[in-house]
Parts: structure tokens; C-alpha cells; sequence
């Protein structure tokens, strides 16, 4: 056999009435770029891969794959995934090499690759055949191909016999050893109808591995739809291999499930490779296109050409867009108004796009359009197709296809002179376009008539009309009368071949009306100059006005005043003669800038009366009528003259100018003589100079005052006598004033500025202490003592603690607590040591003294001598601080409660019997003892 020999397969596809019943090439539709089938499945005799007489003598038709790109399957690439198949340009498979020896069958992936990176794939099935035994040739393997292709088309589905899917494996040759091991088989896809009716469960396919005969094998199978949500959608008997569907399908839910198929021995073992399963849902025409939207909104201009795009619409059908189920198609049922015809639009049948198809669309005629439009699938086969509809509403927008015209060809109207922003006439205009917008908006221009430019026509924004404005005055002694020529037009420019109206221009005629104008001053402001210091009654000028009434009766004028500041002039009524009633002062508050302003007004006798007014500006000439005075006015100077301190500068102020001001003459007089002993002035230029102590002058410190001549340069020059009053004081080495020194400065000796100082000292240190005192009282106020001094004693002493109660009955307390306990039990457990001062020893108590229950007053001092002694005598006593009950009286007392006691009525209670109880009761007696009060 040569080893580089091409062999063109020839074969019949056995599967393609399977593909063309399930409706793969059902209608011929758009054309949609892929292979013609997803699975090819081919069979090969073996004569034409090995015997070369076979090919010499026999005619062989290629096998194709059919691929289309739509476009021509220019620059169209095939790949093969085995390397022993290849596939030509034209779509022809053929085998090279020696390998192409098929033991047994073999499946393989064939891509195609377009220009624009798209790429699409299909799977070859490669089955061999033995013809040899039989006699058949190539012909023969063909045409009968052919007649089972055929046979396969007119069979029913139901009669169809179940595919069976063999496991891949080892063989084992006649020579008692393996052949090689071929690659896993793809298995071509199960196509599964969606909402099949049943029964169910439904059979699919059967699985089985040819070592079923040898052992006994169990099948399952695994993934989406078996053992993984949704679960038990498959199923699969697990002897015979056959695997079902147990529910319709929804190729909408999921068009598609993989699957892997096992195969094992009854001890779990592995007996196959698992096999992949791809189980497709043929689609059913079972959703109707819905569009997004019922109602769609699109415009288009008026008077647009045939074929303009109008909007879009777009139905979606859930069902495969590859086949005729999700195939949709557009159509037109309806427009509403028919006008102009019933058919203005027309929809592109496969895009959804909306047209215009005729000419006449004007919105003054119709502004909208309502249009029905239905999209149905099954490529819009109106027998099997299901359908939808949507409202397309169309608005024709306005274009500028009506000039305004004017409602007439003249106008006029009436302005009185001299008055400004009055319409004086109105200008109607009509529209046919849209209102309040560019193509209605009306624009008014003067075109003639108006050179001056008197006046504008201004646009209603509301009525669209043209009201004529004046907006400069006019004179009716100049123009009785205005003929305007004026031209309408729209904000937005006319569309393409409409022509301007002639009634778009029309005359507009405007009278003037002579109205009283009234008195104006020819020269307003007018300047005059005088000297000011004028006397009074002196004439300054004529301030006369004019009549502009030229064609009226002759007026006459009479003049006012109406604003005069200072009340410095009059003005003669008729004549208008200035005169001055005051003297004119040019440093008066009232001029601004040598500047004097006064008001006048001129009043005609017209009907009705007229004035106007003027004013006159007084330029004032200034005279030297102002001494100067010192600046500054007081100043502070070292008390001993040094290198750094040379003195005071000082300088003059003076209310004329230029030249009746400065330069200035500084010098001290004469008087009195201590001026010119202790101070020196010195002139530094024209309008300063310094005053400063004379060299080894020693003032004390303090406040002086020194008296300065000064002089103006006036013609003749005007002299002030000023005082500066200078503060004398000790200075640092800079030269400023120290803190004692300005003190001094202010007329305080150095003893009483010592003084000062001491009692400022003394006041601090009382207002410290007085602190520190409130702060001690605040403290022992807060922290009272509640122990009295040992040295003090307590019959001398009253301690009031603010607290009364009812008596001795009212005050039930348990004192037992006081007193020691009486079980002694957890005493005597105790080891012998230190007690506690609440323990009693246990040891005989000392009898204290019992207080007979009426003592005689006389007794209670050796009572409580005797208790005392007996308590320091007791070793079973607590601490010397702790309590000590020398009589406990029980719950009531013999005495009675303290609150019971009063005066008695009878006489006067004596208490002299208080002096024999001791020392200690004195205080007592002598308070209600015997002894008249003082």
C-alpha cells in the first residue's frame, strides 16, 4: 500500500431525514451563516480505503460538508480535530496517509473560521463497513444509503427504531492481543420535542457496553436533570439500560442537558468510561412576539419625501430565532386618518422600521397619525403563525412651511412729543404653524421711514402681534409725522421652496402731537467764577431759559429758586438776575472741590404749565482769609537732650490753598523770656520745622506749655500764636518714655509715685488675706466638730444640735444594741489574746450603783462619783472612749416626759436646792436660783 495516497470518502448520510423531520430545513428563509447539520454520520467501505483497482474503474461522488457563511464562504478556513481527516475548501472530507485504516468507528470536530473571527463546528461520524463477503461495490454501498435515507424519511416517528449507544473500548484482535485504544466518542445529540403529550416516561435511547454479555452491568446516569436540580426530569433502567424522559419540556426553561452515562459490574466497579450525553429540546411554536411597549411614540416632519424613517418596532418570541417558531414578521392593519391616503406608511417586515411610502404629509391638515401594527411568527405565516399588536402613534412635526401675513396692508397710530417706551400702534399678524414656536414666532423690522431711529416694534410673546414702541424722543416742531414701512418674519428661516407672502410688508403711519413742553436752560450746568468774601447784593450772573414752543402763542417764563445749601442768593423772577444775600465762603461745608452748586426753575404759562430746570455752579476763588495753626497740638520730649533725640516736629494747617498756605514761619516769642531760655525752634523746609530743648537744659519732668508764632504765605501773610503743650519726661536709650517717667510727666513726685505703689502693694496683700479667711471659714463650716476640746469644759459650754424630739416616751430606740451581748458562746471558743472592744470577758462584773428611784437632789453628785469610780475599778468595762450606761430607766420614766413640764400657777417653783449639788450645777442656780431679776 502507498503511504501517501488521498482516498475521497464517499458515503450516505444515515441520520439526514432525522435532521430535515425535525425541521432544520424546513423553509427557506434569511440565510443564517453555519454548517447544514450539526451531525454527519458517514459510512466507508474498506475496499476504498485499501484496494487501489477500486478506484480506477468505479466513479466516486465526494461527500461533502455543506457550510454557508452568507456571504459567498470567501476566505472560509476548515480544520479537523483528527489528524488523519482533513477537509478541503469545497467542504470534501478525504483521509491521507497509511493511518486511514479504520478498525473501528471514529468521530471527529470539523470548524469552520469566516474572516471576522466568527467560527462554527459540526461532528463527522466515520463507520466502517466490510462489503467484500457480500459482493456489493461502492455504487451499490451509495444507492443503498441512498434507499435507507429514504426509507428513514417516509417512516413515522413513533416506528422508528431507538438508537443504541455502544461504550468505547479495547478490542482484542485474532492474534490474542489489543488493538489500540481510539479516542472517546462523541456521541451525536438526542433531540427531544418540548411539551410533548406522553405517555410518560417517554424512551430515548438505549446504553449498553458490549460486555454485557460476560457480566452483568448496571447503568445510571448523572448531571443537570437526573440526580441535580431538576431532578428525575431523566431516567434510566438500570438492567436494560434504556433511558427515559418522565415530563414535557420547556425549551424556554432550558433548551438543553448534558449528561454522563455509567457503566458498572454488581460490585460498584467501573466496567466503561463514562459517556457524555447531549439531550437538545426541539423548539415548538408555543410563544406568541410580545412587544416591549403597547404604545409607541415617533414623529416625522411634514412634507418629508417618501421613504424617510419614521421610529422602530420590535416584537421578541421566546421560541429558537433559528428556526420559523421565533421568526418574526411585521405588518401594517390599520391607519387612522386616512388622509391623504389610507397607506402613508409602510413597516420593514423583518426590522420593524416605519416608513413613509407617500408624499403629503402636512401637519395644518392632520398633526397625528395612529397606526396598528401587528408582528406575527412562523416567518408571519398568518395559517401557523401566532401574533401580536401594538399601537404606533406618529405626530408630524411642524416645519416652517407658512410665512406670517399680516391682517393688513396699513397701519397707523398717534405719539405725543417727548414722551419715551409708549406702543403707539399694534400690528396683527397671522400664523398657520406651530404655535409659540420658532416657525409661528413673528419677528417686526423698520425698513424705512425711521432713520433717527425713533422707534422698534416689539413682539407679544402671547398674541404674536407687533406693538410699535418709541424709544427716542420726537419733536413736533421737527416731525409732525412718521411713515414707517415694516417687514414680518418668522424666528426660524422658511423650509426649502416656500416663497415669502407680499402680505408679510405693510405702512405704518404715526402722527406727533404738539403737547406744552416746557422752559429749558440753554447752558446746563453753568459755570461762573468769583472770589469768595463778596459783599452782599453783588449781581453774579443772568440765568435765563428758552421756550421750546415755537409754533404755540408767545409764553412767558418766571424764575425760582429751588435749592440753594448756604441761602447765599436770589433770582429775579422774570429776568433771571443772580444777586448774593450772603457772604460767599469758599472753607464753607456747603463747596465741594471750590465748587458751590445751586438749583433754579423756570415755569412757562402754557396749558397745562410746564418748568424746567437749572443749575449754576459758583467756582470760588480763594482769598487769605484763614490763619494757620499748629499740628500737632501736644507732644512728649526727653527731659535731658542726646545724639538720638534732637526734638519735636512740627507743622501748620491752614484752611486756604495754594498760595495763601504754606511755606509756613515757625519762631517763640519774646514773652515770656523762660521761652527762649529753655526751647530752640528750628526750621526744617517750608512747611515743617522742630522745637527741641536747648543744649545742657535740664527740665523737670512734667507738662509745659510753649507758645509758637506761625505765619502763612498769604499776601498780606496771616499769624497765629499757638500752643504745643510738650510732656517732659526721663527716657530710655531710645529715646521713649519710661513707665515712671510718664507718670512723673503727668505732675506726680517720685515720693508720691512711691507711695502709690506701697499702698497698692498693702490693698493686694488684704484683699490675699481676706480670701485666704473666707476660704478657712468656708472649710470649717463644712467640716463641724463633732468632738469637744479636752481642755473645755462641758458645763461651761451649750451645744445646740437643732433636734427636739417628743420626751423620753416618744423616742422608742432599742439600746440593747448598746449594751453587751449576752450569748458568749462564740467568746469562749476564741483562743485567749487580743478582744475586741465589743467582747466582755468573761469574768464576774463589778456591781455598779443602783440610783434610788427618787434620789434626793443632794445625792446626785456622789452618784456619779460613785458610778465613775466603780467604771474605773471594772476590768470587764470597755475602752475609756466606748459607751458607758451608768442607769438604764426602761421604757418610761417616773419624771415623766421633759415636754410636760410648765409653769406652775400656784407660785413660783424654788430652785435653791441647785447650789448644794456642786460646782458643776452653778451655772444653773444661778440662772433659776433664788434673787430678783435686774
Amino acid at each position: 500500500m502507498r503511504t501517501d495516497f488521498a482516498v475521497v470518502l464517499t458515503a450516505a448520510l444515515l441520520f439526514d431525514s432525522i435532521w430535515r423531520n425535525n425541521g432544520e430545513h424546513a423553509s427557506q428563509g434569511p440565510c443564517r451563516p453555519g454548517f447544514s447539520q450539526s451531525f454527519y454520520s458517514v459510512q466507508i467501505s474498506r475496499d476504498v480505503l485499501q484496494g487501489q483497482g477500486v478506484l480506477k474503474g468505479t466513479t466516486v461522488s465526494p461527500q461533502k460538508v455543506k457550510f454557508d457563511d452568507c456571504m459567498g464562504n470567501e476566505a472560509v478556513v476548515f480544520q479537523s480535530t483528527d489528524p488523519v481527516f482533513n477537509v478541503r475548501t469545497d467542504g470534501s472530507i478525504f483521509a491521507k496517509g497509511q493511518g486511514a485504516g479504520l478498525d473501528e468507528t471514529v468521530q471527529f470536530k470539523v470548524t469552520a473560521r469566516g474572516p471576522h473571527t466568527n467560527v462554527w463546528e459540526t461532528v463527522v461520524q466515520l463507520t466502517l463497513i466490510d462489503l467484500s463477503s457480500s459482493g456489493q461495490n461502492e455504487n451499490e454501498v451509495t444507492e443503498e444509503a441512498g434507499n435507507i435515507s429514504e426509507q428513514n424519511k417516509k417512516k413515522d416517528a413513533s416506528q422508528a427504531p431507538t438508537p443504541v449507544i455502544m461504550f468505547p473500548g479495547s478490542r482484542v484482535n485474532s492474534t490474542g492481543g489489543l488493538r489500540r485504544q481510539k479516542r472517546d466518542w462523541v456521541i451525536p445529540p438526542i433531540n427531544v420535542a418540548e411539551n410533548s403529550r406522553g405517555p410518560f416516561p417517554q424512551m430515548l435511547v438505549s446504553i449498553r457496553s458490549d460486555q454485557d454479555q460476560d457480566i452483568s452491568i448496571r447503568y445510571s446516569i448523572t448531571g443537570v436533570g437526573a440526580d441535580q436540580p431538576p431532578n428525575e426530569v431523566f431516567s434510566i433502567d438500570p438492567v436494560l439500560g434504556k433511558m427515559f424522559v418522565t415530563k414535557p419540556l420547556d425549551r424556554e426553561h432550558r433548551s438543553s442537558y448534558h449528561l454522563r452515562a455509567h457503566a458498572v459490574d454488581m460490585n460498584g466497579n467501573q466496567v466503561e468510561n463514562p459517556i457524555d450525553l447531549y439531550i437538545f429540546v426541539i423548539d415548538m411554536n408555543d410563544n406568541r412576539p410580545e412587544f416591549k411597549n403597547q404604545v409607541y411614540n415617533g414623529s416625522v416632519d411634514e412634507g418629508s419625501k417618501p421613504g424617510t424613517y419614521v421610529m422602530h418596532l420590535s416584537a421578541f418570541d421566546a421560541d429558537d430565532n433559528t428556526t420559523a417558531n421565533g421568526m418574526v414578521r411585521y405588518r401594517i392593519l390599520s391607519q387612522t386618518p386616512h388622509s391623504p391616503i389610507p397607506n402613508m406608511f409602510t413597516i420593514n417586515s423583518e426590522t420593524g422600521d416605519i416608513m413613509t411610502v407617500a408624499p403629503g404629509l402636512d401637519r395644518e391638515k392632520v398633526s397625528q397619525y395612529t397606526i396598528i401594527v401587528q408582528a406575527t411568527d412562523m416567518e408571519g405565516n398568518l395559517n401557523f403563525g401566532l401574533s401580536n399588536t401594538a399601537t404606533a402613534i406618529i405626530t408630524v412635526t411642524d416645519i416652517n412651511d407658512n410665512p406670517p401675513m399680516l391682517t393688513s396692508r396699513t397701519f397707523s397710530g398717534e405719539v405725543p412729543e417727548n414722551t419715551v417706551d409708549v406702543a403707539v400702534a399694534n400690528l396683527t399678524v397671522i400664523d398657520a404653524d406651530q404655535p409659540h414656536s420658532p416657525n409661528w414666532n413673528a419677528i417686526y423690522r423698520i425698513i424705512s421711514g425711521d432713520p433717527t431711529g425713533h422707534f422698534t416694534i416689539r413682539t407679544d410673546p402671547v398674541s404674536n402681534d407687533g406693538m410699535v414702541t418709541v424709544v427716542k424722543p420726537v419733536d413736533f416742531e421737527m416731525n409732525r409725522a412718521f411713515m414707517l414701512t415694516v417687514v414680518v418674519s418668522n424666528q426660524a428661516h422658511l423650509a426649502s421652496g416656500i416663497q415669502s407672502s407680499l402680505q408679510s410688508t405693510a405702512g405704518v403711519t404715526i402722527s406727533v402731537k404738539d403737547v406744552n413742553e416746557p422752559p429749558y436752560f440753554p447752558t446746563n450746568p453753568k459755570q461762573i467764577r468769583f472770589e469768595e468774601g463778596v459783599p452782599t447784593g453783588t449781581s453774579l450772573t443772568t440765568f435765563s431759559a428758552s421756550d421750546p414752543d415755537r409754533l404755540q402763542m408767545q409764553q412767558i417764563i418766571r424764575y425760582s429758586k429751588l435749592n440753594d445749601p448756604a441761602n447765599w442768593l436770589s433770582i429775579n423772577r422774570t429776568s433771571g438776575q443772580i444777586v448774593t444775600t450772603g457772604m460767599l465762603d469758599r472753607e464753607s461745608v456747603y463747596v465741594k472741590n471750590n465748587i458751590y452748586e445751586a438749583t433754579f426753575l423756570a415755569t412757562d404759562n402754557g396749558s397745562p404749565e410746564a418748568s424746567g430746570t437749572g443749575t449754576l455752579q459758583i467756582y470760588l476763588i480763594d482769598i487769605n482769609d484763614n490763619p494757620p495753626a499748629l499740628v500737632p497740638r501736644e507732644s512728649q520730649i526727653c527731659e535731658r537732650m542726646n545724639k538720638n533725640v534732637n526734638g519735636v516736629n512740627i507743622t501748620a494747617a491752614d484752611a486756604d490753598t495754594d498760595p495763601n498756605a504754606g511755606p509756613f514761619v515757625f519762631e517763640l516769642p519774646n514773652f515770656p523770656s523762660s521761652i527762649r531760655r529753655n526751647w530752640t525752634i528750628a526750621r526744617i523746609s517750608g512747611d515743617y520745622a522742630r522745637l527741641a530743648l536747648r543744649y545742657q537744659v535740664y527740665l523737670e519732668p512734667g507738662m509745659y506749655e510753649v507758645p509758637i508764632i506761625v505765619s502763612d504765605s498769604g499776601n498780606p501773610p496771616l499769624s497765629n500764636r499757638s500752643v504745643i503743650k510738650v510732656k517732659v519726661c526721663p527716657c530710655d536709650d531710645n529715646g521713649d518714655c519710661t513707665t515712671l517717667g510718664a507718670v512723673a510727666a503727668a505732675g506726680l513726685g517720685t515720693g508720691a509715685i512711691i507711695f502709690i505703689l506701697i499702698c497698692i502693694i498693702i490693698l493686694l496683700c488684704m484683699v490675699l488675706l481676706f480670701v485666704v479667711w473666707i476660704k478657712r471659714r468656708e472649710k470649717e463650716r463644712q467640716t463641724k466638730q463633732l468632738l469637744i476640746d479636752p481642755e473645755d469644759d462641758v458645763r461651761d459650754n451649750i451645744l445646740k444640735y437643732d433636734e427636739e424630739g417628743g420626751g423620753e416616751e416618744d423616742q422608742d430606740y432599742d439600746l440593747s444594741q448598746l449594751q453587751q451581748p449576752d450569748s458568749l458562746e462564740h467568746i469562749i471558743s476564741k483562743p485567749p489574746g487580743v478582744r475586741r472592744v465589743d467582747e466582755r470577758p468573761i469574768i464576774p462584773e463589778s456591781q455598779y450603783p443602783i440610783r434610788p428611784v427618787v434620789p434626793h437632789p443632794g445625792d446626785i453628785g456622789d452618784f456619779i462619783h460613785e458610778g465613775l469610780r466603780a467604771a474605773d475599778n471594772d476590768p470587764t468595762a470597755p475602752p475609756y472612749d466606748s459607751l458607758l450606761v451608768f442607769d438604764y430607766e426602761g421604757s418610761g420614766s417616773t419624771a415623766g416626759s421633759v415636754s410636760s413640764l410648765n409653769s406652775s400657777s400656784t407660785g413660783d417653783q424654788d430652785y435653791d436646792y441647785l447650789n448644794d449639788w456642786g460646782p458643776r450645777f452653778k451655772k444653773l442656780a444661778d440662772m433659776y436660783g433664788g434673787g430678783d431679776d435686774d
